[in-house]
């Protein structure tokens, strides 16, 4: 054997995975064919989310469903011919968001959303990463008095929840973010998730400190990897590995490995986009900012301003569009001033997402030593640091911090 473990996947999720896998004493390789961190975890809003105590749900109205059906939304936009291919998926992500399954879902993520921040914080002492993290939290913006007061209402019933926020109005929020027009009627600032100005960098940070104790990471393909003789195998550009386990931590591409074993998964994808603008040095973005009407988010990074869309439903062979990116944007410039683009192309990826809002996390029943870690959909960033502890814990036999039976595979 060439270590204990081998973990597929050098994203946010497969980094901390392995992290937390060796601080429990094993030898580690992780192993991925792109650059650490250059996927979904290059590309997000760069939230560590505290405060999405309630997972995204799929409307449930008439009116809103009619609404997205006419594809006209800056939020959620759809290539039809992907929707035969999407449809058992969506209705099974519909049914999921009923009142009681949600709730179910919102139960079983509340555990792993409350430690995020915390066990953000572990790694980020260890590694030294203390620059790439702002602890500002972010502001919800509101383009309308009725919308604003009825996302009031809501944050209401989520103090059951421990989360914590500032009501903004217009003259609060303008204090607060300066550069704002009057279309930004109010705000809600959500003080305890942080926000990273770099995920990659960070994610590299991470990586440096897992290489720092001893952990090797290696360029190859995850999907070689196969079970010979009691051993998990796969090739890198340094020759073969073997290790006794392995951990598939690919996220949107996790379905190249499992599908050769023989899992039948649910795991769809949304694509995002960002672009990145100069901005204007007389009114600096301070806070990310999040319109969720239209599904965008404005964060402070290190490239720019990061403008992120929402969803889009689209075949995974499909060239990239700018439709979502040109929608957001029209309305991002109503809010505030972005300056140039800095960029001409947008910057597309793939969210790893099940129809019952939860990952997958834990043994794969039909094959010794062999592991799952990935569907973290929204929330990869967030929840990478804390299911690589949970999944670590499962791994080596120690008691997990929560129960992890609401993430295994065998609820498909």
């Amino acid at each position: 054997m060439d270590c204990d473990i081998i973990v597929c996947g050098a994203g946010i999720v497969g980094v901390c995975t392995a992290l937390h896998l060796q601080q429990r004493g094993m030898a580690v390789c992780l192993v991925d064919r792109a650059e650490p961190g250059s996927g979904a975890s290059y590309g997000n809003a760069g939230l560590i989310e505290r405060s999405s105590v309630v997972p995204y749900a799929f409307p449930r109205q008439i009116g809103q469903l009619l609404l997205y059906a006419s594809n006209t939304r800056p939020d959620v936009v759809y290539q039809p011919s992907a929707l035969p291919g999407l449809a058992g998926w969506l209705w099974r992500y519909w049914q999921q968001s009923a009142p009681g399954p949600l709730q179910r879902a919102t139960e079983a993520m509340l555990p792993l959303i409350e430690r995020s921040v915390q066990e953000h914080d572990h790694l980020v002492n260890m590694a030294g990463a203390h620059e790439l993290i702002s602890s500002r939290g972010w502001i919800e913006v509101f383009r309308s008095l009725a919308t604003f007061q009825g996302a009031a209402d809501q944050a209401r019933a989520l103090r059951r929840f421990d989360v914590h926020y500032r009501l903004l109005d217009s003259a609060a929020l303008a204090a607060v973010q300066p550069g704002l027009t009057e279309r930004a009627v109010g705000g809600i600032h959500w003080t305890d998730p942080k926000t990273v100005r770099d995920p990659q960098a960070l994610v590299r940070t991470y990586l440096a400190l897992f290489e720092r104790s001893g952990g090797r990471f290696h360029s190859g393909d995850a999907f070689s990897l196969a079970q010979r003789q009691g051993l998990w195998t796969l090739d890198t550009v340094d020759g073969p590995l073997s290790s006794r386990q392995a951990v598939i931590t690919l996220g949107a591409d996790a379905a190249g490995v499992y599908q050769k074993l023989g899992y039948k998964i649910p795991l769809a994808i949304k694509r995002g986009y960002h672009l990145h603008f100069h901005g204007e040095e007389r009114t600096p973005l301070v806070h990310s900012l999040c319109d969720s009407a239209a599904g965008f988010v404005l964060a402070p990074m290190t490239g720019g301003i990061r403008l992120t869309t929402g969803i889009e439903f689209a075949l995974d062979s499909t060239p990239q569009r700018d439709l979502q990116l040109r929608r957001t944007e029209q309305i991002a410039r109503r809010l505030f001033a972005l300056g140039e683009r800095t960029a001409a192309l947008p910057w597309m990826g793939r969210r790893p997402c099940l129809p019952d809002m939860r990952p997958v996390i834990g043994a794969a029943p039909r094959h010794e030593g062999l592991w799952f870690n990935f569907g973290h959909a929204h929330h990869g960033l967030t929840l990478g640091p804390v299911t690589g502890r949970l999944l670590a814990e499962m791994v080596t036999g120690q008691t997990p911090f929560t129960d992890p039976g609401a993430f295994r595979v065998e609820r498909f």
